[in-house]
């Protein structure tokens, strides 16, 4: 095979005068400059290692610490109080040493040790500061004293140009909440959803709960917690994502999209060859540790955990029988690209240089122009990581175990990341540009349910009309991490980069890079009929899915903050009279926080319908009822911090379940709480790198973010991202084979409550009574 004969770095043959070995010297020229360029990221690594282990001290400060004690020692004072003379004593040296010599060692040894504590000290008190959460719960512009005191120790405990992973040691643990307190909260949050005869009912189990079993089982998870870094992270990753058995794809995995309104070129190859550069780059800088810890967009002292990053790219879910597994690997210095059935694996460093975006064009121009066929089998071959995982897991481990087949499974595992180069064209264009949003989110989210790699920790999706997208697997982390890498490509895509007139890549060309290497494939006829059964049961699910995508314009956040509401708040409020006008009842929902401001942070659930919300929606057609808009927002809010800062409920009751679970007791209350389905799953897409972009004098240069998939068979899956002061992007599925859901009408509903509720709040603050018993309000 061409591939093979590719890959060898020498050949030999016998002769009757012995071997004659034939070294092919670019072969072992590229083995150096791998090695060279290995060695470099271990020495990088190793580096960023030493200054975050010190952290928040410098490793230059040993260098003080030691100067500072032999000045002392110098005149004649003893700052060690006796510990330098004791450490001499014991100090095993030979007799060749002076004593002057061994009162030096013995002294940088005591500088060490006092260099040590002092970094622990300031460690823990570091992790003592970021432990405060009251700041959170303060009226929004109104700082308190004690605040103001702890910002400025965080500022001084904090260091100087933090790495990305400095914060990681100072970050405290999640807390377990009390019980009692968790029971109390989830009680207030279903007794919206519930009659008095139900909601008696609960609370009977609720109590019984609290006063028997519940004791037992939080004995166990304070154990845990005083153990595990994260009491939740562990067990939400292996059990809600690895061990689901159903299709990742839909179910799972979500999506983002390109701009709305701008294609920077109208060519495929060249799109790619500059956003894929631009991805080696961001990597680049995250091995390096280069990219700033995030913080919250409220200050910039507080930092949020960075540990979701480390498996950002190279990394693969693996399917198994039981449970699933998430496999990251050290960089990898090519990715795998599908084209019409076929897969390649393209290298994009040459010589230990990453291939600038005109050389990546070229070669992606390469594959598109490729007029070789699929192998037998092979052009519907992802399908496998579509449907089912257990019958992928069978047929991984029957047909992909060893040989050529486990060689390119291989390949695609450990590559950086997928690309998948199609043939439609895709956007926000033509005469319905509705419909074609449409089209282009479920293009991303499921494709032809053969042409992504599921698996993958994110794929990435050219167009041939130039746009992209992309695709990304759950597990291994949540949307805002991804979601930096994605707004990163695209602003460096179009703002850094750019593209000559041509609309291909800017520079040249080195017309002797290897060609793409065709993966081959040897598919027998048992694993077509897995692959054809898989693809049948992915197909089903992805037409079951309807999707709507609309930018809602009439206003954004810049004239709902005028107004004294959280943006958020005002969404949830708007969802909530959308979703009652359009069912004619209230539902369980779930609106996704996050916990990153403790150590390895995920998620928790902010329950949005509350006895307020439900209060509004009923009396939304009373104008005098205006005035609860805005003393719900601010009931809202609590609800999201009480979430962020470890109070949350749906994750310390999950966390109560798989306990019960490991000692094998049953908790009625706790299989009816865990049955609950969410019939209104929300999330917001955060928009990070907006000085990245320039939304005023360039309005155009917005994405309208991504969305999911349905959690609920009868429900709707609901992604918002407000972007700027004058848009809000909505995201909404539900399946069609439910007869009471539609997202179209509940798109339309959406709009109307929203114009509806910010008319409202005008009313209120023109009308001078009413708008002084909202301030009492928010007061």
């Amino acid at each position: 095979m061409a591939e093979a004969h590719q890959a060898v770095a020498f050949q030999f043959t016998v002769t009757p005068e012995g071997i004659d070995l034939q070294m092919s010297h670019q072969a072992l020229t590229e083995i150096y400059l791998s090695g060279m360029r290995s060695w470099k990221k271990r020495i990088i690594r190793l580096k960023n290692s030493v200054i975050t282990g010190v952290y928040p001290a410098s490793p230059s400060s040993w260098l003080f610490v030691v100067i500072a004690i032999l000045a002392t020692m110098y005149t004649r004072s003893d700052p060690s109080m006796g510990l330098i003379a004791k450490i001499q004593e014991h100090l095993p040296v030979s007799q060749s040493m002076s004593t002057q010599c061994q009162a030096v060692v013995s002294a940088v040894l005591f500088s060490t040790m006092l260099w040590l504590l002092l970094i622990f000290t300031m460690r823990l008190c570091l992790k003592q500061l970021l432990s405060y959460h009251r700041w959170m719960f303060e009226q929004h512009g109104k700082m308190s004293n004690t605040t103001k005191v702890w910002v400025a120790l965080v500022r001084i405990f904090s260091g100087r140009k933090p790495l990305l992973y400095s914060y990681q040691g100072s970050l405290p643990n999640l807390p377990v909440p009390a019980i009692k307190d968790t029971v109390k909260r989830y009680l207030e949050s279903v007794r919206p959803l519930m009659d008095d005869t139900k909601y008696e009912r609960m609370t009977k189990l609720a109590e019984e709960f609290e006063s028997s079993l519940g004791n037992r089982l939080q004995w166990y998870l304070k154990l845990k917690a005083l153990w595990a870094s994260n009491y939740v992270s562990d067990w939400w990753e292996e059990y809600i994502y690895l061990r689901g058995r159903s299709p990742i794809m839909v179910n799972s995995n979500y999506y983002g999209m390109d701009f709305l309104y701008v294609t920077p070129t109208p060519i495929q190859a060249a799109r790619a060859g500059n956003s894929i550069h631009a991805f080696f780059l961001y990597r680049r800088k995250l091995n390096k540790e280069e990219i700033k810890p995030v913080s919250l967009a409220t200050s910039t002292v507080i930092p949020l955990c960075a540990a979701q990053c480390e498996r950002m790219f190279n990394t693969t879910r693996t399917p198994g029988e039981e449970t699933d597994t998430v496999q990251h690997w050290q960089d990898s210095d090519y990715i795998v690209v599908y084209h019409r059935g076929r897969y390649f694996r393209l290298r994009v460093y040459q010589a230990g240089r990453l291939l600038s975006p005109r050389e990546i064009e070229f070669q992606i121009q390469r594959i598109l122009d490729d007029p070789s066929p699929p192998c037998k089998g092979e052009a519907k071959l992802g399908a496998l990581t579509a449907g089912d995982r257990i019958p992928w897991a069978k047929a991984r481990m029957k047909y992909f175990s060893s040989g050529v087949n486990k060689r390119s499974l291989d390949c695609i595992e450990k590559a950086a990341f997928f690309v998948a180069l199609d043939d439609d064209e895709q956007g926000m264009m033509g005469d319905d540009p509705a419909a074609s949003l449409d089209r282009y989110a479920k293009s991303l989210l499921h494709g032809k349910c053969y042409d992504r790699w599921f698996d993958k920790s994110f794929s990435v999706v050219y167009y041939k009309n130039g746009k992209n997208g992309i695709n990304a697997e759950h597990s291994w982390a949540d949307a805002p991490v991804l979601s930096h890498l994605w707004e990163f490509t695209l602003a460096f895509d179009s703002f850094q980069l750019g593209y000559n007139a041509e609309g291909h890549c800017k520079g040249d060309v080195d017309s002797s890079l290897p060609r793409p290497q065709k993966l081959s494939w040897e598919i027998p006829p048992e694993c077509e009929e897995q692959i054809s059964q898989s693809l049948a049961v992915a197909q089903a699910l992805a037409d079951d899915v309807d999707f709507h995508v609309f930018p809602f314009q009439d206003f954004g956040k810049g004239k709902i903050k005028k107004c004294r509401v959280s943006p958020d708040a005002f969404i949830q409020m708007a969802l909530q009279l959308a979703y009652y006008r359009d069912q004619k009842r209230f539902c369980l929902t779930y609106e996704a926080s996050m916990t990153r401001l403790f150590r390895e942070g995920r998620t928790e659930t902010v329950r949005s319908c509350t006895n307020e919300s439900r209060a509004f929606v009923q009396a939304f057609d009373d104008a005098h009822a205006a005035c609860a808009i805005l003393y719900q927002a601010a009931d809202h809010q609590l609800l999201y911090r009480l979430a962020m800062t470890g109070a949350g409920i749906d994750r310390h009751l999950f966390c109560l379940y798989v306990v019960s679970k490991y000692l094998g007791v049953e908790s009625p209350f706790l299989k009816e709480v865990l049955s609950e389905p969410w019939r209104l799953s929300t999330s917001q897409t955060p928009v990070q790198l907006s000085e990245m972009f320039d939304p005023v004098n360039h309005p155009e240069y917005v994405s309208p973010g991504g969305g999911f998939g349905p959690v609920a068979d009868d429900g709707y899956g609901v992604s918002y991202c407000v972007v700027g002061d004058c848009m809000i992007n909505f995201h909404i599925s539900c399946k069609r084979s439910c007869p009471v859901t539609d997202t179209h009408k509940f798109g339309a509903q959406i709009r109307k409550c929203d114009s509806n509720a910010i008319w409202f709040i005008g009313l209120v603050l023109t009308d001078k009574s009413l708008k002084k018993i909202v301030i009492m309000n928010l007061k």
